[in-house]
């Protein structure tokens, strides 16, 4: 697992990787059609800003929370990329609750986008460290489903566990993860051809039944995998299910496979964040009773009825991406979803109902939460063009208090983490089919 390979003199057009790398770029774009770019929506035009590797993208317009915490500019000046403090207009916000920890805690709140939130820095050094831990020793294995699981036989400990136990006895290349498809009796896969994508029907009470009992058939293994060694097959990790089972192939719940287990610690900190935030000054200016749906606005229940019940751990590389979507799958549609990033920094995307409204963009560091609320928001399309090179904090490389953290910290180098979880059914209600 090498480090990212981004190097910072790609940031000053007189160095000789910069003038490399621009010509490069003029031999595989010269062809391209002059007037591809007036094709983008604002959304999509943003997602190419951020994700182009060459030129380096512009930072200057990206909202860098961090620059407002002096207790962050090591870090800052550490990551080579920073963006703005003023890229884009917010509120500040103090949290509330008795906790010592949060006293000098700071929430961010935008006027253009009602139920975003932003709290920087919210997790703590040690809490991140163990998160990251239980995302790749404790959750990323059965049974919980992983991307991996379609195409391969994991091992049963899991494959993180196994990979470290491989690393300590110098065999990490010599065993090998058997593929999947020679085992299966899954139908056989289409044939090749352009990605078919799902426009999956938002969720609600009065279609729920149907969208339950909507068949959700098992994705096939890929017949061309080969027996991989585990260490391979690490930076391959994309994703595990968190409470719920959520199908791919529909973008709706498999409800069938029953509730998975959310543990404590992710479950207790997502509602802590939600009891820190004063709502009142979130969401009171959003009371349009038909946007909330037929029980209207309950932004001031969430204290108490807040409960996750779903979500995911991605794994992002440095070269990865997530594309512009919005979240139409839960029954709840405007209780919050709580994202938390671990590891790399990211560029983050918000917009509108549509693509055809510009984003804002904002720089997400490890420690980081992004809460989504409100009917607006969680409508809104959102995305991760890029994830930042060279940009693992200090506090995520070396742990003081743990020989075994250096592999933890091997993989962070080009990775960032992201966990989040919402709640599916809104209170009350009764899941049944």
């Amino acid at each position: 697992m090498p480090p990212s390979s981004f190097s910072p003199d790609l940031l000053d057009p007189t160095s000789p990787a910069y003038k490399k790398a621009r010509r490069q770029h003029y031999k595989t774009t010269k062809h391209r059609p002059a007037h591809v770019e007036s094709e983008w929506t604002p959304f999509r035009a943003a997602e190419k800003k951020y994700k182009a590797h060459f030129p380096p993208p512009d930072l200057s317009k990206v909202l860098d929370l961090a620059l407002l915490d002096e207790t962050r500019a090591d870090e800052v000046a550490r990551g080579v990329w920073r963006g703005s403090a003023d890229a884009v207009p917010f509120k500040e916000m103090t949290l509330k609750g008795s906790d010592p920890s949060l006293r000098d805690k700071k929430a961010y709140i935008f006027p253009k986008h009602p139920g975003l939130v932003v709290l920087p820095s919210f997790v703590s050094h040690d809490q991140q460290r163990q998160l990251v831990r239980w995302a790749l020793r404790d959750h990323a294995r059965s049974p919980n489903e992983t991307n991996l699981d379609t195409h391969y036989i994991l091992p049963e400990e899991g494959l993180w566990n196994r990979y470290a136990s491989l690393r300590a006895t110098g065999l990490v290349d010599e065993e090998l993860v058997q593929p999947r498809a020679s085992t299966s009796t899954a139908p056989p896969p289409e044939p090749p051809g352009p990605r078919k994508l799902v426009a999956n029907e938002p969720a609600g009470k009065d279609n729920y039944r149907e969208l339950a009992t909507t068949p959700k058939p098992p994705s096939t293994p890929s017949p061309t995998v080969q027996p991989t060694s585990t260490a391979s097959l690490i930076p391959r990790l994309r994703w595990a299910n968190i409470g719920w089972s959520y199908h791919w192939g529909t973008k709706q719940y498999d409800f069938s496979k029953g509730k998975g287990v959310i543990q404590n610690e992710v479950r207790q900190l997502c509602k802590n964040v939600v009891r820190s935030v004063r709502w009142e000054r979130v969401l009171s200016d959003q009371c349009n009773h038909e946007e909330w749906g037929e029980d209207g606005p309950d932004w001031e229940t969430w204290d108490e009825s807040y409960e996750p019940d779903a979500g995911i751990v991605n794994f992002y590389q440095t070269r990865d991406t997530l594309m512009a979507h919005v979240d139409r799958s839960e029954i709840c549609a405007t209780s919050p979803l709580v994202s938390i990033s671990l590891g790399c920094a990211a560029i983050f995307l918000i917009g509108g109902l549509t693509r055809d409204e510009a984003p804002y963009p904002i720089f997400l560091r490890s420690g980081d939460i992004v809460v989504m609320s409100g009917p607006a928001c969680r409508r809104a399309y959102h995305g991760v063009p890029r994830i930042l090179e060279n940009t693992l904090p200090l506090h995520m490389q070396v742990d003081a208090c743990a020989e075994d953290w250096s592999i933890y910290a091997e993989y962070l180098q080009g990775t960032r983490i992201n966990v989040n979880a919402r709640q599916v059914f809104p209170r009350g209600f009764d899941p049944i089919v």
